[in-house]
Formats: C-alpha cells, sequence, structure tokens
C-alpha cells in the first residue's frame, strides 16, 4: 500500500512535489479533508519572500539616500 499527498482541484488529483504512476486497475481509498489546499507556487515564492528579506536584514550595507521628489496634484 502507498499513500500520496497532494489536492484535489476540478476534479482532478495533483500530487505534492511528486510525479505518480499507477499501473492498471487497482482498488483506492481517497480521504478528503477538512481543509484547502496548497499551491505550491505560491509557498515557493513566499520562501523567496522570506529568503528575500532576510537577507536584506543581515546585509550590512546601508542604503542609498535618494534624491525625494514632490509630487503635486494640480
Amino acid at each position: 500500500m502507498e499513500a500520496y499527498d497532494g489536492y484535489f482541484e476540478n476534479g482532478n488529483f495533483h500530487p505534492a512535489g511528486q510525479s505518480i504512476h499507477i499501473p492498471g486497475r487497482r482498488r483506492a481509498i481517497i480521504t478528503i479533508l477538512d481543509e484547502p489546499g496548497h499551491n505550491d507556487t505560491t509557498a515557493e515564492r513566499l520562501a523567496a519572500i522570506d529568503e528575500f528579506f532576510s537577507a536584506i536584514d543581515s546585509s550590512n550595507e546601508d542604503a542609498p539616500d535618494f534624491e525625494r521628489l514632490q509630487i503635486t496634484k494640480e
């Protein structure tokens, strides 16, 4: 017996981070959990943003002082 983690979307099963092949006809049991699935792309993007801000926080360089602009509405 094997177990796969993933999510259903529009009637299709999407395994989390793995490729699966089920040969022939197999009996299967599916459990639908009371929690939403997550999007791996979103998790990767959030991890990249966290890494970016960590790099900024650990940087010893001072941010450049940009000239401020006065934008007014006429």
